[in-house]
């Protein structure tokens, strides 16, 4: 009963999907191109970024963005050895009208993640690899949340 009282407040509050038909953020699906990615990371954030908004097709909006990463040890065993490592990512992007240098908006989006440094070389290379690709995907999805955030300004 509860779930139904809420859709009819929502309903009555102008709520509306941000992909829905009159969704506000439904130009963007499509039209925004990030940066050509020259990294693993980068890739995958490119990789994610298109995921959610659709690979460019019409492109209206060029994305462009640095990403830096630190990486620390966090635990070490009994014999000195490092077990646990986090990086920590920071992006800076940008966004602009295609072929443009006004920008439209701007951010930066932090975040990190983990990963275990117990098994052998080839594991923990590809644990790292791993952290590597769910750092970029956060990042990702924070900038896309922030340009959903703001599409009906983007888009008028």
């Amino acid at each position: 009963m509860s779930v139904l009282a809420a859709l009819v407040l929502l309903g009555g509050c102008g709520f509306t999907p941000v992909y829905g038909p009159q969704g506000e953020a439904l130009p963007l699906r499509g039209a925004v191109r990030a940066t050509a990615p020259d990294t693993d990371l980068a890739y995958a954030f490119v990789r994610q970024i298109e995921d959610r908004l659709g690979k460019p097709a019409a492109t209206r909006f060029d994305l462009d963005y640095s990403i830096a990463t630190v990486e620390e040890g966090l635990a070490i065993d009994g014999s000195n050895n490092i077990t646990r490592f986090s990086i920590e990512g920071v992006i800076d992007w940008t966004l602009a009208p295609a072929g443009s240098d006004a920008v439209a908006l701007r951010g930066q989006e932090t975040s990190f993640v983990s990963y275990s440094a117990t098994g052998s070389t080839i594991s923990t290379q590809e644990s790292e690899r791993d952290a590597q690709r769910r750092l970029a995907t956060i990042l990702a999805d924070k900038v896309v949340t922030r340009l959903l955030a703001d599409a009906p300004a983007l888009t008028r």
